[in-house]
């Protein structure tokens, strides 16, 4: 049985992550840390509810405790920080969407990487059913990829990220060459904001965020020989990618994306938020550590909404 600890329980994932580990045999939560805005009474309730072992207070001790961490607080600035002490103790850390914000973060991550880190994510929508099923086919059936559409809802990074990892959970080692805003719509209150993403690999996407609310996530992936129009099964995305971690921690095979692949995708994003600013294709090259999602800002809005 894997002992999985969990730090910060700020969103609805470490809930969803509980109930897919208890409908199974491979991995429980068994250790949480909380220094995020969840209250006491929160933790307890959680601790009590998913049957965990006990509450720490010391990431260092907790380390000695556990087979891996999963850092599941909503302040991305935070991530790595918070997996620090797990990586001093030779632990793998899956770290839940948005994996980093920052230029500066995805330069430490690949740092910790080459170090020998083991950093996992991120986000759910890289690794569906779906996916799979489209790749499992032979291309002499289902043709090769030309261009791929996404839509996704609710906010312009912290979900909107899933619109990302649907297009690159099609691709190993990928990268975007660059990133152009369409435009923006606004119908009774609704935002739809569209951006075009060239791939260096020849093929073409397109994404769309739709705020504030929430949105099915979609994919259309138009082939040489067919198009597959997909809504994407919500219920099971959580088991899918959690199977894949499951698969890692266990040495079997696995899809999971490499640390530079996690970092592609804020970069990709932020990519996108520069293009709708100046109005001109942007690509990974010309970022700087002007451009970044402020995880700090996130947390407050997030906890803000809860708190409603």
């Amino acid at each position: 049985m894997i002992k999985v600890g969990t730090v910060n329980i700020d969103t609805s994932h470490p809930h969803a992550f509980a109930q897919i580990f208890l409908a199974g045999s491979r991995a429980r939560y068994t250790a949480i840390y909380n220094d995020s805005f969840r209250t006491d009474k929160e933790v307890d309730s959680f601790i009590n509810k998913y049957g965990l072992e006990k509450r720490w207070y010391d990431l260092y001790e907790m380390a000695k405790n556990v087979d891996i961490a999963f850092i599941q607080g909503c302040d991305w600035d935070r991530h790595l920080e918070l997996a620090e002490p797990f990586i001093k103790a030779g632990k793998p850390v899956f770290i839940d969407k948005p994996f980093v914000g920052t230029l500066a973060d995805c330069q430490k991550a690949l740092e910790l990487s080459k170090r020998g880190a083991v950093l996992l994510g991120s986000s759910a929508m890289r690794y569906t059913y779906e996916h799979q099923e489209i790749l499992a086919k032979p291309v002499s059936e289902r043709g090769e990829i030309v261009h791929i559409t996404v839509t996704v809802g609710m906010d312009e990074f912290n979900y909107a990220i899933h619109a990302i990892a649907s297009i690159l959970g099609f691709f190993r080692n990928v990268k975007a060459q660059s990133v152009s805003f369409i435009g923006k719509n606004s119908v009774a209150g609704s935002e739809c904001s569209s951006y075009y993403v060239r791939l260096n690999n020849g093929i073409t996407a397109d994404y769309h965020i739709c705020t504030p609310g929430w949105q099915p996530s979609t994919m259309t992936v138009i082939t040489t020989k067919t198009t597959f129009a997909i809504k994407i099964d919500s219920s099971k995305v959580y088991e899918a990618m959690l199977n894949e971690v499951l698969n890692y921690m266990e040495g079997k095979e696995n899809n999971l994306a490499t640390v530079e692949e996690l970092c592609d995708a804020t970069k990709l994003m932020l990519c996108g938020k520069q293009s709708e600013k100046y109005g001109k294709p942007v690509s990974p090259d010309e970022l700087t550590d002007e451009h970044y999602f402020d995880g700090a800002a996130f947390e407050k809005f997030y906890e803000a909404q809860q708190r409603k």
